[in-house]
């Protein structure tokens, strides 16, 4: 039915090094979304469900993080999924998209956060895809 990848948190895998682990991250820069936890489940169609946990001082319409993305290692868009609104007074928070597409053999990908004003930029997640 569904396999689970237990939510994988940036900071546990810095403190705890893990060697060629299970994510790696990329630094944050001041004011930008910064993805700090993604897991997933793979549904009986194959497709996968990505749950996404992302971190920014959101500060109303103008300048809030309005989506995030799954990457392929080619740098292919493998799934994204759109922020509707700001969230101000939720921070950290978590968002799922299924329906996201793998292609076999692609053995990990980055999980990206988007903000309004400073586009790409923050902490990424790597995550491993296991079969």
């Amino acid at each position: 039915m569904f396999s689970k990848l237990s939510v994988l948190w940036r900071h546990c895998a810095l403190a705890t090094g893990l060697a060629g682990g299970l994510l790696t991250t990329v630094p944050a820069h001041a004011g930008m979304a910064d993805v700090v936890a993604a897991s997933y489940t793979q549904a009986a169609d194959g497709s996968y469900r990505f749950e996404v946990t992302v971190r920014h001082a959101d500060d109303g319409w103008e300048h809030y993080a309005d989506s995030w993305q799954v990457i392929g290692p080619d740098g292919h868009v493998l799934g994204e999924r759109v922020l509707a609104h700001p969230h101000d007074t939720e921070q950290p928070f978590t968002r799922s998209q299924s329906g996201i597409v793998i292609p076999a053999g692609v053995k990990r990908v980055v999980v990206r956060a988007h903000d309004k004003k400073h586009g790409w930029g923050g902490a990424e997640v790597t995550v491993v895809i296991r079969e």
